[in-house]
């Protein structure tokens, strides 16, 4: 496994912080990110921290039970949900938690993001589910990410946000853009314009089929209602 150095996973950290909060994808102290660094270490960002105000020096060590290793603040007690998904899936190097608003309408809503009308999104996210609802900082939250971790992308949390993985930091947070971006394109065209051309099933599956082609390993196939 080729983990990121220390180092980088920290120079990381801080920036995918600040590109959540620039981008709003945060408010206040919301949301929180971590990397792999080895096979029971993570780096992750601390609670009570606005991402966009991160340095270096709050970010915390952990294994992968919650012990902090290194760092004098406090992991955020969603950190949780991060180990769960690298303990469910050893593919997994970074997770990312965050409030995008139009995600998280849908998740209030209790509304997936599975409709097929954009080729990027069947091709890098699939399909997007709504976890259950489970009370934050809970045993239960890693709990009702678990069966997604191999099978997905990420997942909306119910009355709650949106969480993301990947075999990379960048891409653990790309794909927080590109849910935000599906989220808001399907509401523009369902709600607004009040249509959407779908693809078809062959060309669903075309589509997913190109999924290896960008090394893209997981992401359910949306449906056409």
């Amino acid at each position: 496994m080729n983990y990121m150095t220390e180092k980088q996973a920290k120079k990381a950290i801080i920036d995918i912080g600040q590109r959540m909060y620039v981008r709003n994808f945060v408010a206040a102290n919301d949301g929180n990110i971590s990397i792999k660094t080895g096979d029971n270490e993570v780096w992750a960002t601390p609670t009570g921290v606005s991402k966009g105000f991160m340095k270096k020096k709050m970010l915390v060590k952990v294994d992968l039970e919650g012990n902090v290793l290194e760092g004098t603040y406090k992991p955020s007690s969603e950190l949780k949900m991060h180990l769960r998904a690298y303990r469910e899936n050893l593919d997994i190097q970074s997770v990312c938690h965050a409030h995008p608003p139009i995600c998280t309408c849908f998740a209030i809503a209790g509304i997936p993001l599975d409709t097929p009308v954009l080729a990027e999104a069947i091709i890098t996210l699939g399909d997007v589910p709504v976890a259950p609802y489970a009370e934050l900082g809970s045993k239960e939250v890693p709990e009702v990410i678990a069966p997604y971790c191999h099978t997905h992308n990420g997942v909306l949390l119910a009355n709650h946000g949106v969480v993301t993985w990947a075999e990379d930091a960048y891409s653990a947070y790309y794909r927080l853009e590109s849910m935000e971006y599906y989220a808001n394109i399907l509401m523009i065209t369902d709600k607004i314009l009040g249509k959407q051309n779908l693809f078809t099933e062959e060309q669903i599956a075309a589509l997913v089929a190109m999924r290896e082609k960008f090394g893209i390993k997981r992401g359910g196939n949306p449906i056409i209602k």
